[in-house]
């Protein structure tokens, strides 16, 4: 049980000589039980300034436990995050190249000897001092050695085009072999070879030098 502070009515402390001076005062003062105006707006003022101030602590500490559990739930999110980006960008390559192995099988079934003309004027100062040239390519028919013909003399080629037909290369593909050099052109080994640079790209950006999900 909580002791009880002792309760005096009258206090007789005070201590007069005499002639009725006081010698010493007493240490009893009475309690204050009423304030003037400017004494409650004061206490008032006080009492909400605390109050704010409080609240502001308590405003500021649910701040910062939020701040803390976002930032713990971004970093235990951020490896599945970079997982998800990672997939988007590889569906989306793969979905670049299908399209490109579309269009281009569509380009060169219509322009089957645009890959043949483009080295012939590519390499046109390298084949000129050359006084043959071979050009092995699949379906030679007469139409076409006139028109492969025709794409050596418009390159500037002046010298003797000999044709080999080589039915086991895929269309549009061809190999040209000249004196000093040879250059050969295949569709789908040319596709093989940027996706495999793709990929390695791909591999670099995410962070490791392997190659994405074993393809090539």
């Amino acid at each position: 049980m909580t002791a009880q502070p002792e309760k005096r009515a009258f206090f007789f402390d005070t201590e007069f000589d005499s002639v009725g001076d006081v010698i010493q005062a007493t240490a009893w003062r009475p309690t204050k039980r009423a304030w003037t105006q400017g004494e409650v707006e004061a206490l008032v003022a006080q009492a909400a300034l605390e109050a704010r101030e409080t609240a502001l602590a308590e405003v500021n500490s649910i701040q910062a436990m939020a701040l803390s559990s976002i930032a713990q739930a971004l970093a235990s999110a951020a490896p599945a995050l970079t997982q998800i980006a990672q997939a988007h960008r590889e569906q989306a390559a793969d979905l670049a190249m299908s399209a490109a192995r579309v269009v281009s099988a569509a380009a060169l079934d219509r322009f089957p000897h645009a890959p043949l003309q483009a080295a012939l004027e590519t390499l046109a100062q390298e084949i000129d001092a050359s006084p043959r040239l071979v050009i092995r390519t699949g379906d030679l028919t007469d139409d076409s050695r006139a028109s492969l013909q025709q794409l050596g003399v418009d390159a500037g080629f002046s010298g003797v085009v000999a044709f080999r037909d080589e039915p086991g290369l895929p269309p549009a593909a061809f190999r040209l072999e000249w004196a000093d050099g040879r250059a050969d052109f295949d569709p789908k080994a040319t596709f093989d070879r940027m996706v495999e640079a793709l990929n390695s790209a791909l591999a670099a950006e995410a962070g490791h030098a392997e190659t994405l999900n074993g393809r090539s």
